[in-house]
């Protein structure tokens, strides 16, 4: 008993000797490590794969200009597109290269650039979108494949590569959302190509095929499918996420492989270091670099940018100009909030609702250039100076809105949102108001006599008699205020957000310099870049009226959302029979493999102490079942990584963000379908998978109305054919 207690201290513990086992089945070259369809012939492999190709073509590319009408989104990322191809400039939450590659297949195909994608409905009426159309539709469709080539690396099993792309393939879900000109298409295709690399690369690994081309090539391909992905939606970077672990274990596989050098596993760590790292950061900068010189002319998005950056843009009123490098009392000018995405001071001839403070004229920050942007600034004391004095740091002043004559004012009225501020108005009439129209002008770090600067001073506006400070709170006004951005005054004078340059300076009687000289280069426009996307993602909340949908929604399909209306009705819905096996399928595999580690250790601990210290390889069978096993954990893995993050955001949400997540969980209904039929006798064995075929393929005929187009009257309403679809109330079509 003690030599037997003894001998077990100095094993490891059953669970290290399943991961032992686990790895050095998938490490090494043995029979046990074949596929598990083997028995078959290669050309069952090339047959299903060309069915599940064809069957891809023929679903996807199906009346796939049809509606010839904007759907959904298609108004936002056809409008994008057309931007690239004339070079305007604009501001988007998401990286560049999904717009750029709408763009790009667009103008191949010979779309011009002009139609202006106003709202869902707008007929086509001969503009090429096709191209578009169908360029998206080409990588959603890529999507089935690869996950079927994915899996097959993963398990070595047709089965669960056939389940597996089949799962994805009469999903009406995935067929709709990659059928029309959005980011989703080759979002979820250059994730789906990162796995497969990934799956690829490992497989090359445990063959002993590193460092030949093969394995370099796939490396890269993973590594630029990386890139790509976080090129589109920053929502890439759960992807990278799940490669990196995998890869992290992957090495770990390798340096725990006894037989190999340990120089040799400072090499994997190195070349995943350049093709997984290196690699993908220089693509992504080389992206966006493409990306800002294209647009390179002034549009609607200029105002969410500093002054600077906006310096760069061909038709902006900063690019190339002349206007006086100080700022005199009698100059017109625009104010910029100096933080990240800041809008400008704005006013308009509406006056602030009844409840929300003084009925007097609103303030707010626009991030669009428009004439309602323009102040006059004049001495405290009278309307006007003959002689050019030019403002100093300490000056007291009054901003007149040029377009309503009424001062900036403030007085001792809660803000309208942000109830710890005071509430910023325009009052008077004809630039005549009163001594709460006074604010003192301070330089940000500046001394007694500094003269106040165009573009490069910070300017801070301090209210003379209420002792605060102008500001914006970031904080969206309701539709009264045209859901433009809250300006207030601030107690707290030491606020970050109260901090403003002067962008534009309209002054004839100071002589004029060019400010190019302040334009700044790639690296700055970039890190800029960012940090506005990062506040316009962080500031998306849902406006009044949208129907949005929240995560524990999602995987149980209970609700969809229209991308076409009028008498060509698409309705985004999930296939029921997939999304709610998939479920299932979920809960299974938790079940499975808790049951299977712990039959596992309960094992390893009655063994011999020396039969446990050998560590045999497994039987083929049990290798089998421990592959298809390690692959649903990635692949589980991949579904929690893509899905539980939402539950932390903020920002206002969407059905379509789940399906990213789908594919793993498609992925890996696949795999357990092939792991709990494969305890059957072979004849119901068969018999299920064929059924469960079957329940797809029926399924799929059942709600392609869905994909393809509705007529006649809704689900609720008398005589209507799709009435025996409603399955759930929730549903809408």
């Amino acid at each position: 008993m003690v030599t037997t207690v003894a001998a077990d201290e100095k094993d490891r513990s059953g669970s290290e000797q399943a991961a032992e086992n686990v790895s050095k089945t998938s490490s090494r070259k043995s029979k046990a490590d074949e596929p598990s369809d083997k028995s078959e012939p290669k050309s069952w492999w090339w047959l299903l794969f060309g069915v599940i190709l064809l069957l891809t073509i023929g679903t996807r590319f199906y009346n796939v200009t049809v509606p010839d009408h904007v759907c959904w989104d298609e108004t936002h990322f056809g409008k994008m597109g057309s931007w690239y191809i004339n070079r305007t400039f604009f501001f988007d939450v998401h990286p560049p290269l999904g717009k750029m590659l709408i763009g790009l297949s667009g103008y191949l195909t010979g779309y011009d650039g002009t139609y202006p994608f106003d709202k869902p409905g707008d007929k086509y009426n001969g503009t090429h979108y096709e191209g578009m159309r169908i360029f998206c539709t080409a990588l959603g469709a890529a999507i089935v494949p690869m996950s079927f080539h994915t899996v097959w690396d993963m398990t070595g099993s047709l089965t669960a590569s056939t389940f597996a792309a089949a799962y994805i393939l009469f999903d009406i879900g995935m067929l709709i959302l990659n059928r029309y000109i959005l980011l989703d298409p080759p979002l979820i295709f250059f994730m789906t190509a990162s796995v497969m690399g990934m799956a690829r690369v490992s497989r090359l690994t445990r063959e002993a095929a590193s460092f030949t081309r093969a394995w370099w090539v796939w490396l890269a391909f993973t590594g630029a499918m990386l890139a790509s992905t976080i090129s589109v939606k920053f929502v890439g970077l759960f992807v990278v996420l799940l490669v990196g672990l995998h890869t992290a274990s992957d090495l770990w596989d390798v340096l725990g492989d006894l037989s190999l050098p340990i120089a040799h596993t400072v090499r994997q760590l190195a070349a995943r270091a350049v093709t997984l790292i290196l690699l993908p950061v220089l693509l992504y900068a080389s992206f966006f670099y493409i990306h800002l010189a294209v647009l390179n002319r002034s549009g609607s998005g200029d105002g969410f940018y500093s002054s600077g950056f906006q310096s760069n843009l061909v038709g902006n009123s900063l690019y190339n100009v002349s206007m006086p490098r100080q700022v005199a009392y009698g100059a017109v000018v625009t104010l910029k909030n100096h933080k990240t995405g800041g809008g400008y001071l704005h006013s308009h001839n509406h006056l602030y609702p009844k409840g929300f403070g003084a009925r007097q004229q609103q303030v707010t920050t626009y991030s669009h250039k428009d004439d309602n942007n323009r102040w006059l600034i004049k001495p405290y004391d009278k309307q006007s100076v003959e002689n050019v004095t030019l403002i100093r740091h300490g000056d007291l002043v009054r901003l007149e809105h040029v377009q309503t004559r009424r001062n900036l004012h403030s007085h001792r009225e809660q803000g309208p949102v942000t109830k710890k501020h005071l509430q910023v108005t325009c009052y008077g009439e004809e630039g005549q108001g009163d001594t709460n129209d006074v604010w003192m002008v301070q330089i940000v770090g500046g001394k007694a006599g500094q003269v106040v600067e165009t573009v490069t001073s910070r300017l801070t506006f301090y209210h003379y008699i209420e002792r605060c400070v102008l500001t914006t709170t970031n904080k969206q006004l309701p539709k009264w205020g045209f859901e433009q951005q809250e300006v207030t005054c601030n107690p707290n004078i030491r606020d970050k957000a109260a901090q403003w340059n002067v962008e534009d300076n309209q002054f004839d009687k100071l002589p004029s310099v060019n400010f190019q000289v302040y334009a700044p280069g790639f690296i700055s426009r970039f890190f800029e870049s960012h940090a506005v996307m990062l506040q316009g993602n962080a500031g998306l909340k849902p406006k009044e009226g949208e129907v949005t949908s929240r995560p524990w929604q999602w995987p149980i399909n209970y609700r969809g959302q229209f991308f076409s209306g009028s008498d060509h009705r698409v309705y985004l819905l999930g296939n029921p029979i997939i999304w709610w096996s998939n479920l299932v399928f979920l809960a299974l595999f938790l079940i499975i493999f808790g049951v299977e580690i712990i039959r596992y250790q309960r094992n390893s601990a009655a063994s011999p102490p020396d039969t446990a210290r050998t560590c045999p390889a497994p039987p083929a069978a049990d290798a089998t079942k421990w592959k298809l096993l390690r692959a649903a954990v990635w692949l589980f893995g991949g579904w929690l990584i893509h899905y539980l993050p939402f539950y932390a955001m903020g920002r206002v949400l969407y059905f379509h963000h789940y399906f990213p997540a789908l594919v793993f969980n498609s992925m890996l209904a696949g795999v357990m379908l092939d792991y709990i039929t494969g305890r059957l006798p072979g004849w119901l064995r068969h018999a299920c998978l064929g059924t469960a075929m079957a329940g797809l393929v029926y399924s799929f005929a059942l709600f392609s109305p869905l994909a393809y187009g509705m007529s006649g009257p809704f689900s609720h309403e008398p005589n209507s054919t799709l009435a025996s679809l409603k399955w759930l109330s929730s549903w809408e079509f």
